[in-house]
Formats: structure tokens, C-alpha cells, sequence
């Protein structure tokens, strides 16, 4: 009888329906700096969470905000702009949770690029050769001008020496081939593009004059962070795991030639729809495989937003747009990162 309970138990078990997985919409913009979504979908990690992951793409990490804030995205992505700390102001309704892109030691992901005939000429030589120079950025207010303001303080210069122009990245790509810009703090895979057409080179990592610069974030939507915190976690262990599966297939700041690194480019070129060759061949950015951004760089770049005018709350600060207690948490419940290279 014993045994007919349990067959019949085991029946009934197997022909449950499974639990449904918790949706969760995560805002993309389809450059290198979403590794960490791409890897946790391809790995298995979001699976393994019980989450059922829909990637969203925009066109600028700007666009996707205003659903952010208003809980109609669950998670997104964006740089410590000038917007973000107006928007907090103005209750932001999204906080800044983990790390997405930022820059260290010996890394070559985000550098000062010079057009080569600048160079050449004699023009530019050294940092105080920024003056005058027309310098591409993304736009006003955002993460980049911090930069470049750091540059120019190491040549002795001011912000306003140098002469500014906003246009996106692929648009900075033809800008140097076509001479309409001298300079740009310019990101992979970019970067490498530009050099192998000969059109400019890359003056100097921005590690050499912004040691740890935080590039990018992400973002929960507040409810997200409240009314869902149990699947938020969830999302966060599963992005921590991918940060370290990325951290373990790295060598000398590109993808290692070994397994673990050309699953990770395989990985990429998927996500970006990128040749493998292309990813094979460009610098990386770093990721703490942790997820902890570099909290002393957004409060340098606010800084500079307030000493430019770009924002004019002086109240506000770093702490009203932060929330690391979901990350801390998956980072405990996960225990410490231990390289598995290859």
C-alpha cells in the first residue's frame, strides 16, 4: 500500500505545473557595459533564480529614466550625469545599486584619444596641449566632462579651455576621419576601430589622471528595491555571478585566450551583434566582481556638476541616489569571490 501512495504521490508531483518564473524587464542599450546581462542570460544564472529575464533595448540610457522612475522597467543602467542628481531632487524613484563599468589600473577600456595629425603636427604634446583643442564628449553634464576636467588639471588648465562638442560615440568615430574633432575620452570597442584606421591614438588610459573612474551604474526602480525586494536579490545574485564568470575569462585588460575567455567573447558578440574577432581584439572594461562601484568617483563627478552649474541643488548628494544593501546582501549570501582564471 506503502508503495502505491508514493507512485501515486510521485505522479501527481510530476504532472504539477511548475512554478511560474517572476518577470523581470531589464532596460538595455546594447554596448559592452551590459556584459554582466548578457552573461547572466547565457550562463544560466537568471534561470537558476527562478527569473524569467526580458531584455528591453533603448537607444541612450537617458530614455529609459523617466520608466525607471516611474516602476515600468524593473532595472536599467545609466552614468553618474548631471540629470541623475536633478532628477533626485525631484524624488528620482530609482536608486543606483551595483557596479557596470568603471576603470582600473593597467585597464585601457576608456582612454584620451588625440587625432594622429594633431599629433604629428606638433600641436599636442602633453596635457596643457588640451587648451584649445576641440574635445568630444556625449553631452553636457554627463560622466565624461568629470573626466576631461581631470585631464585638464593635470595640464594646469581649466575646464573651460578646452572647447567642447557633444556627439555619440559612432558619430565621434567619422568625426575623427573627417578632422571635425581633435580629441575624445573614448570607449571600446571604438576606440580600437579608430586606431586600426589610422585616425587618431590613444593618448593615455583615463586611469592615468582618474584612478577608479565609475563609468557606468545599475539601476533598480525603487519598487523594485521595496515591493519586490525578494526578486530583486534574487536578480542580484544572478548578476553577481555573471560579474565573476566575467572576472575569471579576463587577461591583461581583454578576454583571455583560454575557455572561460572565449566563452565570454562568444557571449558578447552575440549580445552585441558583433563579429567575435571584434571583441577578441578590443580592450575591456572593468567590473568588480563584487559589484560595488567606486563611491569616491560619483562624489568627485557631483562635485563637478555643482562647481559647472549643472546642478543646482546644493542638498543633494551621492548617498540620495544609492542603495547597495541588495548587492551586499547577494555578496553575503554568495560569499567572497575566489578567481577561478584560466
Amino acid at each position: 500500500m506503502r508503495t502505491i501512495i508514493s507512485a501515486l504521490a510521485l505522479t501527481l508531483f510530476l504532472a504539477a505545473p511548475a512554478l511560474a518564473a517572476d518577470k523581470v524587464s531589464v532596460a538595455t542599450v546594447g554596448n559592452s557595459s551590459d556584459a554582466g546581462f548578457f552573461i547572466a542570460e547565457a550562463n544560466g544564472h537568471f534561470r537558476a533564480e527562478g527569473l524569467d529575464v526580458t531584455f528591453i533595448p533603448f537607444d541612450t540610457a537617458q530614455r529609459m529614466l523617466p520608466s525607471l522612475g516611474k516602476g515600468e522597467l524593473d532595472v536599467g543602467s545609466g552614468t553618474a550625469s548631471a540629470s541623475l542628481y536633478n532628477a533626485a531632487a525631484r524624488d528620482l524613484g530609482m536608486k543606483i545599486v551595483a557596479d557596470r563599468s568603471r576603470t582600473e589600473p593597467g585597464n585601457m577600456f576608456q582612454t584620451l584619444m588625440i587625432r594622429k595629425s594633431v599629433i604629428e603636427s606638433g600641436r599636442f604634446r602633453s596635457y596643457k596641449d588640451l587648451k584649445g583643442l576641440k574635445i568630444a564628449l556625449l553631452a553636457p553634464g554627463g560622466s565624461p566632462s568629470s573626466t576631461l576636467n581631470e585631464a585638464a588639471k593635470k595640464g594646469g588648465l581649466a575646464f573651460s579651455d578646452i572647447e567642447t562638442v557633444f556627439i555619440g560615440f559612432p558619430q565621434q568615430v567619422a568625426a575623427f576621419h573627417n578632422g571635425a574633432i581633435d580629441g575624445s575620452v573614448m570607449i571600446e570597442p571604438f576606440a580600437t576601430a579608430i586606431v586600426n584606421a589610422g585616425d587618431a591614438v590613444r593618448f593615455v588610459s583615463t586611469e592615468d589622471f582618474y584612478p577608479h573612474d565609475q563609468i557606468g551604474m545599475v539601476f533598480f526602480s525603487e519598487k523594485f528595491i521595496g515591493e519586490r525586494r525578494g526578486v530583486g536579490l534574487r536578480f542580484m545574485k544572478a548578476y553577481v555571478r555573471a560579474l565573476r564568470d566575467y572576472n575569471d575569462g579576463l587577461k591583461d585588460g581583454k578576454f583571455s585566450p583560454g575557455p572561460k575567455g572565449e566563452a565570454l567573447v562568444s557571449i558578447m558578440a552575440k549580445g552585441l551583434g558583433a563579429p567575435p574577432e571584434q571583441i577578441r581584439g578590443a580592450y575591456v572594461q572593468a567590473l568588480d566582481p563584487d559589484g560595488r562601484p567606486a563611491i569616491e568617483s560619483l562624489r568627485k563627478d557631483l562635485e563637478f556638476f555643482k562647481a559647472q552649474g549643472f546642478v543646482t541643488d546644493a542638498t543633494v548628494n551621492v548617498e540620495r541616489v544609492l542603495d547597495l544593501s541588495l548587492v551586499e546582501q547577494a555578496v553575503k549570501e554568495l560569499g567572497p569571490y575566489v578567481a577561478k582564471r584560466d
